[in-house]
């Protein structure tokens, strides 16, 4: 016996895709729209990035932990703009490939808010792109991906440009 679904009773799956300006992640994205269109065109596609928080501690630690509020207030304005430039982009790469994309951007370390919206969000596929660093640099300056394998509530993808 065959059950048929309404449209309208199923629920879509999402797709997160998480960018930043970086080349790798540009590449994720266009990659994982030629690869899994069809999956993606079926999906919801949210497109995410984030804020890092970390630029606001270099503000309060060279005004010596007073900086002006509207210092601060440009500082996040400016932040908010080029976030804005990104997810746009991006949407642009979407639409070049048929597909419409949300947006979405927060504030924080981006490992933690990918996966804290990756949950939020309850996303089914985690999108992300590689930047490639070796052992030593990934031991210093972390890595996202390898945190959001390790800590997302959702299969992560991780893509990687060929060199």
């Amino acid at each position: 016996m065959e059950e048929e679904r309404s449209s309208s009773t199923v629920e879509r799956k999402k797709v997160m895709v998480a960018i930043d300006d970086s080349e790798c992640s540009h590449y994720a994205l266009e990659w994982a729209l030629d690869n899994f269109h069809q999956l993606i065109s079926d999906s919801e596609l949210v497109i995410f990035t984030v804020q890092p928080i970390a630029k606001y501690s270099y503000l309060y630690a060279s005004s010596m932990g007073a900086a002006p509020p509207e210092l601060i207030r440009n500082f996040q304005e400016q932040n908010q703009k080029a976030a804005n430039a990104l997810l746009e982009t991006a949407k642009a790469i979407c639409d070049k490939h048929g597909v419409i994309a949300r947006t979405v951007t927060e504030v924080g370390d981006p490992k933690d808010a990918i996966c804290e919206a990756v949950e939020k969000l309850k996303v089914q596929l985690l999108v992300l792109g590689s930047h490639s660093r070796g052992a030593i640099k990934r031991a210093f300056l972390g890595s996202v991906s390898n945190y959001c394998v390790h800590n997302a509530k959702a299969p992560v993808l991780v893509v990687r440009k060929k060199n």
